[in-house]
C-alpha cells in the first residue's frame, strides 16, 4: 500500500469532508443485496476487508451477467486483488453501470473511497433490476426510463403556425388615441 501522508489542511478537510459521507445503512443494504445476487454469505470482516480481493465483486457481476469476469484470481497477491477488481469495474460497465457511478480501484483496495465504491454498488443494483433481475431484495430507487416525446404530423405543425402564442403579446385594445405629435407640455407632478 502507498504511504499516504495523514494530513493536515486542506489534506485532513478532505478526508474528513470523505469520511462524513460514509453511511453504514447504506453499507447495509449494499451488503445484502450483493448477498441476494451472490448466493453466498458475505465475507467477514469489515466491508472494505471483505472486498479488498474482489473475488466476492467478480462473482457478483457473473452472476447478474454469466461469463463477464472469465478468470477470478483467488492469490492475495496484491495485483492480482487489483486486477480482479479492475476486472469488476469492466464488465459492469459493459453491463450497464455509468461511469460517473463507478470508483477506481485505488478506492476500494487501499480504502480510499469507500463511499464511493458502497454508490457503485447501488447504482449497479439499479442497473440490475432495470434490466429485470428479479433478486431476493432490490437496491435504491428504480431507474428513470427514456421519456420519448410525440412528434407532430406536417399537417399539425401547419396548423399551428397560424397561432400567435401568448408569449409574443397581443394588440387587442391598442390604439393611439391620445397621442399628439407636438406641442403638448411635459406634465410634472408636485
Amino acid at each position: 500500500m502507498a504511504a499516504r501522508p495523514t494530513g493536515y489542511g486542506m489534506t485532513a478537510e478532505l478526508k474528513q469532508k470523505q469520511d462524513s459521507k460514509y453511511d453504514s445503512d447504506l453499507e447495509r443494504q449494499a451488503r445484502v443485496w450483493l448477498q441476494s445476487v451472490v448466493g453466498e454469505s458475505f465475507p467477514g470482516g469489515s466491508f472494505h476487508e471483505a472486498l479488498k480481493d474482489g473475488v466476492y465483486l467478480c462473482k457478483a457481476i457473473n452472476k447478474l451477467k454469466p461469463g463477464s469476469v472469465k478468470k477470478i484470481n483467488t492469490n492475495k497477491m496484491a495485483f492480482k486483488m487489483m486486477e480482479n477488481i479492475g476486472n469488476f469495474l469492466s464488465s459492469a460497465e459493459t453491463y450497464g453501470l455509468p461511469r460517473s457511478d463507478s470508483f477506481q480501484t485505488v478506492d476500494l483496495y487501499e480504502n480510499q473511497n469507500m463511499p464511493q465504491v458502497i454508490t457503485a454498488i447501488h447504482a449497479l443494483g439499479r442497473v440490475a433490476s432495470k434490466k429485470g433481475f428479479k433478486g431476493a431484495t432490490t437496491l435504491g430507487p428504480k431507474e428513470a426510463e427514456k421519456n420519448v416525446r410525440r412528434h407532430d404530423t406536417e399537417e399539425q405543425k401547419r396548423a399551428s403556425s397560424s397561432v400567435i402564442g401568448l408569449q409574443m403579446g397581443t394588440n387587442r385594445g391598442a390604439n393611439q388615441a391620445g397621442m399628439t405629435a407636438y406641442g403638448t407640455q411635459r406634465q410634472i407632478m408636485k
